[in-house]
């Protein structure tokens, strides 16, 4: 068969692709490689694209593992793309027809011989469909079990194994609602306002607020139809909305011998409808007691579900610091930086130690929490015309650094910001002893970086972190949205 290494998927060369899938997954034979070896891979392919797939073949390259990149036609020239062992072209612009084609990804790591797939985020990251069809053709899928992606991909699922593992929950239904008489009287058994929530997605769609019984209405038939849409799951429960949360997580580590430890919270509040945009550990004001409680939890959860590699378990946390378990994202965030920095442990690196059945080196004990770290994700985005999309050509780059200054990118002078993807041009992760040093590094870093050719989103962020909320760290998950008619004249 011929390679796909820089020419575009074409129809006959998609019919050859599934018949080859097809008959991997029809064969009675072990491709090359067995779990129980508990043996490093020697090829990894990772099936994701920028900051995350260059991270990746960075991991790959410091544990002697060779790496195989793949492409769509929009990416085709970017550079990271060089420092892989091997590169494959799987489809055009659109990401249904490259990204997210299990089919070309899967023959893609057939015919460079990889014996693992690492997702990265975003993209088939949560697919357990993706994760099982890995395993069927005897690669890896680094990555949880795709049963364990399955109950927790749930949210419905996940909130009743939450609380068998007695992990505090917001009150709520028990299960999906049925029909509008259900909610209506539960809404009132759990008191107004209620928040309508999909059972399957996550990025805040199939999501709506119900402070009484005509919003709650038009809200359940609005965030069904979207949830449909979205995921092709029309579900939906209610749960209390909680007014004005923090939204914390917990970054987990598990491996396939039972171990599992955390490494510690993150603090996610400063977002925009449901998107983040700056994370940071230890979490502010957060009363020690609370903080170990939310972690052990974390883990009781992870481990009742069956679940190892890397998984993040969000939380939303009340006024009064009561927590109350959301969501668990399987996979590797965005954010763990974060969790990088102030612990000392490579993530992706024990990502896949734990897919090749090593043991976790470390005991819960020995997982340091060492400074602070923040996390800014800057984005080709213009916050002062309704956060617009900022496609174009960058034609200038300077990147920050000094001491604690770590910026995680894909991009340099010349990249082309396209249309077609997440707008993230890169994280940038300061590490300090203390908060103040921490903002004020990171206030510094800010200012030393250039880039020109696209807007961005840096001069938003610098003045989020001037202002006298977040020093206090008393920002709560709406609070930019209350503010931000507030802020934005006062970004320069």
């Amino acid at each position: 068969m011929a390679r796909p290494t820089d020419c575009p998927v074409r129809a006959e060369d998609d019919a050859r692709i599934r018949l080859l899938v097809d008959a991997v997954l029809q064969s009675p034979f072990c491709f090359r490689f067995s779990l129980s070896e508990s043996r490093m891979f020697q090829r990894i392919l990772v099936a994701n694209r920028g900051e995350i797939a260059l991270r990746i073949i960075r991991a790959c390259r410091e544990l002697g593992i060779e790496s195989i990149a793949v492409f769509s036609e929009a990416d085709r020239g970017a550079n990271y793309l060089e420092l892989a062992d091997e590169k494959y072209c799987i489809g055009p612009a659109a990401s249904s027809s490259s990204y997210l084609f299990y089919n070309n990804i899967i023959a893609a790591a057939e015919i460079g011989n990889a014996q693992a797939i690492h997702p990265g985020y975003g993209f088939l990251a949560e697919n357990a469909e993706f994760a099982r069809i890995c395993r069927e053709c005897d690669i890896e899928f680094i990555g949880p079990p795709h049963e364990a992606m399955e109950k927790l991909g749930d949210k419905v699922a996940a909130r009743q194994m939450a609380m068998n593992a007695k992990v505090n929950v917001v009150p709520g239904s028990d299960g999906l609602i049925e029909n509008e008489a259900e909610a209506v009287r539960l809404a009132v058994e759990i008191g107004y306002p209620v928040l309508i929530k999909a059972t399957a997605g996550g990025g805040g769609k199939g999501m709506r607020v119900a402070r009484d019984e005509a919003e709650l209405k038009v809200g359940l038939k609005g965030a069904a139809s979207e949830a449909e849409k979205a995921f092709g799951n029309a579900g939906v429960y209610l749960e209390k909305f909680v007014e004005n949360p923090r939204h914390i997580e917990v970054q987990v580590l598990a491996d396939q011998h039972g171990n599992a430890v955390h490494i510690w919270e993150r603090e996610c509040s400063t977002q925009r409808k449901h998107q983040k945009l700056i994370e940071e550990s230890p979490a502010p004001r957060l009363p020690e007691d609370v903080r170990q409680d939310l972690c052990q939890s974390a883990v009781r959860l992870i481990q009742s579900a069956g679940y190892y590699n890397a998984g993040t378990v969000e939380f939303i946390v009340d006024k009064d610091n009561n927590f109350y378990f959301i969501e668990v994202n399987a996979r590797i965030q965005v954010e763990h930086p974060v969790s990088e920095q102030i612990s000392g442990i490579d993530l992706i690196e024990q990502q896949i130690r734990v897919a090749a059945g090593e043991k976790l080196p470390f005991t819960q004990d020995e997982v340091a929490r060492n400074g602070c770290a923040i996390e800014v994700r800057i984005n080709a985005e213009d916050p002062k015309h309704d956060f617009r999309g900022s496609p174009g050509t960058i034609t200038k780059l300077r990147v920050p650094g000094g001491r604690g200054v770590r910026f995680d990118s894909h991009v340099h002078e010349g990249y082309r910001i396209s249309p077609h993807y997440d707008s993230m041009i890169g994280k940038l992760i300061v590490h300090q002893p203390t908060r103040p040093q921490a903002i004020a590094c990171m206030l510094r870093a800010l200012d030393e970086f250039v880039i020109e050719g696209v807007s961005t989103t840096i001069p938003l962020i610098k003045q989020i972190l001037k202002e006298p909320v977040f020093a206090a760290g008393e920002v709560d998950t709406r609070w930019l949205e209350r503010e931000m008619d507030n802020i934005l004249p006062k970004v320069v």
